[in-house]
This record gives structure tokens, sequence and C-alpha cells, in this order.
């Protein structure tokens, strides 16, 4: 099923937006157009480009440079594209340690992961829906650069099934267990089936809430009928349905044989170099490891680190690129490329990483050759595979004027009527503790305030003396997981804190309209954290509220300052002289805060606004059927699920506080 692309949302273009829709629907008109919209923080960026695409009507992807953000997108267009396909693709490890080699210290680093399961039956549905409708737009973080497997034959080992056709009972489970669906009668899950008397239930790797029990009569199709997986209503009665491989690295029986024949071969040569050189140890040591993993192939048709094998099996020449999700967009897609002077860095410096790591790997026989063939796509690889390009940042790089050298589309007028905030510069000598008064004031105000610093040490540290001070503040850094980053930033917009101290992970992309507070500490440090681009987005994140404030703490004016200066005093003329002329007066964006993490699993983590008890006694019922879960999921051996019903109750006793107080 396919709808064409529809915005559904109670608010029309306003401010810049129009005038930007409009240029940008006639510059990306042509299938190769390459465009740049520079959009200032809170001018609705996001909006304009779902126009574009439901005027382009065209499969788009969405490249945000990292998982919360991506993760931010997702809802945003999910809500405004309801009746579409709107697709997540992002790296589906929640613990990653790549296989990896030390010649130094000769320390071998096996390859450890955790796999998460939603993410990966989202990224099978992403794909699932690219090869089955016109009408999808997914929204991915760089992972997409990623081997991902041939389309084609992703595509040809699908299970497709018609109403009314010959197929027996037996068959169709063999086409299951060959697209890896496994039989659960207990453990019924996406991904496995189950025999239900003359029919068969089957649950698709890319389903969340639907499931497909097809009813045979002898060896013909009766009915396709979609269910409820949970009350068993009948959804739908398609007359076609395509069952889909588990996996994007599935292969033909037929194709194992001949890649075993060329990875036999391959390390026949290999070893055979490494012998007449002397190198007595690694030969031996690559002849065991290649031969373990044939054998695995050969009797179960899987082996661990098969993904080093994959030129093989898709048959690509030696330095030839691998499939990836760019691969399973049609010609003439729209790739929207979110915090572009961020994204398109990440995306030209992944392949050296993966070929340094992966280097010392071949060298010392821990992989064949062939390995180095399983990588991220180089960056003339990557444009081949690009068609229209929409480059969106606040602050575009020479990278992105090279590839759009037509004068940027400019959204510089907020649809609130907002100005940009005044950047007031002072003294560094005593910043921590003009820094607390400041933030105690904005919170009496009713805002909350973000404070960035340059070491992991010193934001703990600031944090801590906060703390002391009876400012409730917490940290941001690097070493925050994803899913706690992602709640530590809703916490922050509910007020279960005031203040939150930061490095680099304040800047692109949050939208954060409480934040009425943005303290830079020794913004007048040379280096990137204190670069023009990375001071105007931080200036960016007091950009949503009316009162929004910026200090630079300081003891000269850097180059970098200077022209932070200038290019907010830019924005606020023209800003300024707009609402003057159109009678508009500022008001503060106000967003719903959105449950812990949609944009990871949205199936675990509620999409509805978060609607807060209003009494001490609502909590008090609140909080304590929230333990009564939590205590539930524990006695079940979930104890995933307890971990988050905790941190919840947690996080319902502190709001409980604020209404006590």
């Amino acid at each position: 099923m396919s709808n064409p692309f529809r915005i559904q949302s109670p608010f029309q273009p306003s401010g810049d937006q129009p005038r930007a829709i409009e240029e940008l629907t006639l510059a990306m008109a042509e299938p190769s157009a390459r465009r740049i919209l520079l959009g200032v923080t809170g001018s609705g960026k996001t909006f304009t480009a779902a126009h574009l695409v439901e005027r382009l009507q065209v499969p788009t992807l969405v490249l945000a440079p990292n998982k919360t953000l991506a993760g931010q997108l997702y809802t945003e267009f999910r809500e405004l594209f309801p009746d579409n396909a709107v697709e997540y693709f992002v790296s589906y490890y929640d613990y990653y340690q790549p296989e990896a080699y030390v010649p130094a210290s000769d320390t071998y680093i096996e390859k450890d992961a955790r796999i998460n399961e939603q993410i990966d039956r989202m990224r099978n549905s992403a794909t699932a829906a690219l090869l089955s409708r016109p009408d999808v737009l997914v929204v991915a973080s760089v992972s997409c650069i990623y081997g991902l497997g041939d389309p084609e034959t992703y595509s040809g080992m699908a299970l497709r099934l018609a109403a009314g056709s010959k197929m027996r009972r037996q068959e169709l489970v063999r086409g299951l267990v060959r697209t890896q669906h496994k039989r659960g009668e207990l453990d019924f899950q996406p991904g496995s089936f189950r025999l239900r008397g003359s029919g068969v239930e089957i649950w698709p790797i890319h389903e969340r809430d639907r499931i497909l029990r097809v009813e045979l009569d002898g060896d013909l199709i009766e009915e396709l009928l979609v269910l409820d997986p949970l009350t068993g209503e009948i959804l739908d009665e398609p007359r076609h349905y395509a069952i889909w491989p588990c996996g994007h690295y599935i292969q033909p029986e037929d194709r194992i044989g001949d890649a075993m024949t060329a990875i036999r071969d391959e390390m026949l040569g290999q070893v055979g170099r490494m012998r007449i050189a002397g190198r007595d140890i690694e030969a031996e040591r690559l002849e065991r490891r290649v031969l373990s993993d044939l054998e695995d192939l050969e009797e179960l048709g899987y082996c661990s680190g098969i993904e080093n094998y994959s030129r093989h099996f898709e048959g690509r020449a030696t330095g030839q690129p691998p499939f990836t999700l760019l691969n399973y967009f049609p010609p003439g897609f729209l790739c929207v490329m979110d915090e572009c002077h961020v994204t398109l860095p990440q995306v030209y410096g992944m392949v050296k990483g993966d070929a340094a790591r992966k280097s010392s790997l071949i060298d010392y026989g821990f992989r064949l050759p062939s390995a180095i063939d399983n990588r991220p796509l180089a960056e003339p690889e990557f444009e081949g595979l690009m068609s229209r390009v929409l480059y969106v940042s606040a602050t575009p790089q020479h990278r992105e004027k090279a590839l759009a050298p037509l004068a940027p589309v400019e959204q510089i007028v907020r649809p609130t009527g907002l100005i940009d905030p005044v950047v007031d510069l002072r003294p560094a000598t005593g910043q921590v503790e003009d820094a607390l008064k400041e933030a105690r004031e904005a919170i009496a105000a009713g805002g909350r305030v973000l404070v960035t610093t340059l070491t992991k040490r010193s934001a703990e540290d600031l944090s801590e003396f906060f703390q002391e001070q009876s400012v409730k503040t917490r940290y941001l850094h690097s070493d925050i997981d994803t899913l706690e980053r992602a709640e530590i930033l809703r916490d922050l917009r509910l007020g279960v804190f005031d203040v939150l101290v930061g490095i680099n992970l304040l800047r692109e992309g949050l939208d954060l309209p409480e934040v009425s507070r943005v303290l830079v500490l020794d913004a007048d440090q040379q280096g990137f954290l204190r670069s023009t681009t990375s001071l105007i987005q931080t200036c960016g994140r007091a950009a949503r509220h009316l009162e929004g404030r910026v200090i630079f703490y300081r003891d000269r004016e850097t180059p970098a300052i200077l022209e932070c200066l200038n290019e907010t005093s830019r924005r606020r003329e023209i800003q300024l002289a707009h609402n003057l002329e159109h009678g508009i007066t500022p008001t503060s964006i106000v967003k719903p805060v959105f449950g812990a993490l949609s944009s990871a699993t949205p199936e675990e983590h509620s999409d509805e606004p978060f609607d807060a008890p209003q009494t001490a006694e609502e909590y008090a019922i609140l909080i304590q059927s929230k333990q009564k879960e939590m205590l539930q999921a524990a006695s079940d051996l979930k104890f995933e699920d307890a971990i988050r019903l905790r941190n919840e109750m947690h996080r319902l006793e502190a709001l409980s506080l604020e209404v006590l107080t």
C-alpha cells in the first residue's frame, strides 16, 4: 500500500518558509540538483524539507550526524507524514567492539557486539519499504554508507505469496526457513512463524504490530489475512504479500558454493605468498581461520564474520564498492543532509579509519585481503550514488559550498518572530561564580540553562560544584550512551533538573525550547570547540526562547568570536526588520515533550506527549503503578524492562518533589 506524500499539520508555512519552499522546489526539480538551505535554529528547517518532499513526490533519505538527532527527526517526520512509510535506519549495535590487532603489543581484539533487535527490525522495515513502495522517507545515520548486501539478492530471496496460487504447506515452510524466519510456536515474535491448523501464521521481520495468516486448502493458498497479533482482529485481506528475508546478508544456496571456492582460492594464494616471505606464523594463523569459516559455511550456511567475505558472495571485483542502503533507493531520490557541516566530513572520513584497522588484520594473518572491501563508501563512491541533495545547516562549510556553488537559500526569519539571542561578552576571570549567578536568575524565571566547557573533567567538576550549591545539574559528554543521553535531554525539558553541562554535545540539532540561557566558558580558546561554526551553533540553543541570552566568558576577542558576533548581528537585523514590517510580536517556541527515546525504538517508548500529573496524589498513584510494573517485569526475568521502569519511577519521584515544594 502506498500513498502520495501529504503533510498533515495544523500549521502553515510562515516566516521565511514560504519563500524557501518555492525556491527549493524550482531548484530541486532536476534529478542532479544540489542546493544549500541556510536555516537558523528554530526557523523550521524540518518543516521546509517536508514541504519539499511533498512537492517533489520522490523517495527521500534524511541523513543525520548522530542517533539522537536522527531519532528527533524520525519522530517529527512521522508526525508530518502519518500515512506514508517513514523509516529509521541507524546502526543496530547497542555495543560494538570491532575486530582489531595491535602489533606493538601483539594484542588481538576479537569482535564483540550486542545487536538491538528492535533497531534490526526497523532496518529491515526500511529496506522492505524501499523495494515495495514509492512513498518512503528514511531517516538514517552515517551507518547507511556501510555494506548492507546486494538489493537484487535481497529482493530475489523474498517469499512472494498470492491468494489463489498453488503452494503446499511444506513448500511454504521451506521458503520461510530459507528467508531465515524461525519456527516459534511459543515464542512468537518478529522473524518467526507457527503452524495453526490448516494455516501458517507468520510475523514478518519488518512488521511491528501486524502478522500474516496464510490459509491453505491442500496445495492452494485460499486467502491471506493480516491480523493484529494480540487480538487476532483482521486488519486487511491482501491479494499479494511479500515476506522479506530476516537479514541483508542472506544468500541463495547455489551462490554459497561458488563463494566458498573463491574464498579457498584466495586463501591458498595469500598463504603461499606469506610462506615465501618467511611469515609462517601468519600463514598458519590465516589458514586455520579460513578453513574453520569454510567448515561453518558448509555445515550452517553462515560463519562468524561472514561480512568480511561479502565481496565473494556478491561477486564484486577487487576494490569495487560494497552495496549500501543507498543502492536500495531508486534513481532521482532526494537526500536531505541535516547539519551537513558535521555529517559530510563524517561520511568522507569513515573509510580511512576502517582501512587502517583492517590493514593490520590482513598483514598479520587474521583476515584475507578481500576483507578490505567490506567497508564504508569512499567520497567519490558516495557522491556517485547521490541524486538530488539538499544540504541543511545554519553554518554551511566550504565542502558543501563547493558541491552546491549557487547562493544558499536563506531561512533567517522564524515563524514565531523570535530573533537571534543577544551575545554578552564577560571576563573569563570569575566565570564559574558568574555562571552560577546567571543560572540561578534563569531558573528563578522558569528557564533552563546550558553550560559548555572544554573537557569531560571540567564538565563533571562544574556539575558537582553546581549541585553543591543546591542547583539541580547534570553533565553530558561522549561517555554517556545514546539511550541515557536522550533521557537526560528529556529530563531537562521536564524540569527534573535545571542546568546541563556539556562539551560538544550541546550544539547541532538539539531542540530544547525551555533553554533561556547558554553560558560558554573559556570562549576565547582557539580550536574546534570554539571555532566560528561551534560558537554560532551553540548560540542557536538559546534561539527558541523569548528571553534567550548567550554569555561568552573570555579575556580577548578571537577571530571566531568576532565572526560569530557579526553573523548574529546580521541575522538579528533581518529578523527585526521583518517583524517591524509585518507587525509581528515574537513568541517562544512551544513543543510537547515526547517519550524517553522515540528515536531508537518507538515501539518501546511512547511517542505521545508526556502528560505530567498535576497533583501529589496523582504522582503517588502513577509511581505506585510503575513500581508494580517494575516488580512484575523483574519476576518475569525481563530485567531490561525493569530497569527502564525503575528509571521512569525515579523520574516521577523527582517531578513529584517539584509539586510538593
